[in-house]
């Protein structure tokens, strides 16, 4: 794993019902969708080995990340699908600029389970200074793995009254719930793929 991967903290996929019971808590076992953090950016320049601002050629963004997840009884399939937009520094003509990608998922935040490598490619007709195009990655899990212990998913899902004593008591303040939840949480983040000197230049920034 390459020390580019600097992780966006995990998204826990907590949140209160709407409805009948306001402190019931529920959970998705379906991973997080997201950027890694330094690696949702890319700044090509002219030339190549330049990091002046004047030399800046091409600048893209990876935004607008989405994903579905498809549950069945064993498996989660996740696919997620992205848009990367990008501006040149100069319209004239046309042009295409391609772009690589990766997109990861994680377990508990920092455990690397697969990497996938792809592309997009950006087009710019004559005179045109800003563009866009879509990307993908997917995921599969196994169910299980995202299944919380039984005891601890009782606990999680327990209906919790106002009034209750323990109702003000955060049910993830048990060491073991959180490590749990942690365990059984996964991400699937997407970013482009840089090299030294471009990942030094978004830490930088």
């Amino acid at each position: 794993m390459r020390q580019f991967f600097v992780v966006v903290p995990a998204l826990l996929m907590l949140a209160a019902c709407g409805g009948g019971n306001p402190l019931k808590i529920t959970r998705s076992p379906c991973p997080a969708a997201g950027t890694l953090q330094y690696a949702s950016e890319v700044t090509l320049f002219s030339p190549e080995t330049s990091r002046d601002a004047n030399a800046i050629d091409v600048t893209a963004v990876i935004t607008n990340v989405r994903a579905t997840c498809a549950e069945s009884a064993e498996r989660l399939n996740s696919q997620l699908s992205f848009d990367v937009v990008a501006q040149r520094a100069n319209a004239s003509g046309a042009r295409e600029v391609t772009l690589p990608y990766f997109a990861v998922v994680l377990r508990a935040g920092d455990q690397l389970l697969s990497k996938q490598l792809g592309s997009v490619t950006l087009r710019f007709d004559d005179g045109q200074l800003r563009t866009r195009t879509t990307g993908y990655a997917r995921s599969d899990i196994s169910r299980a793995a995202a299944a919380l212990p039984e005891n601890i998913a009782r606990e999680l899902a327990r209906e919790r009254k106002p009034g209750d004593a323990d109702a003000a008591i955060d049910p993830l303040a048990a060491p073991e719930a959180r490590s749990a939840l942690k365990n059984a949480s996964f991400e699937l983040l997407v970013g482009f793929q840089l090299d030294d000197a471009a990942l030094a230049y978004n830490v930088g920034k």
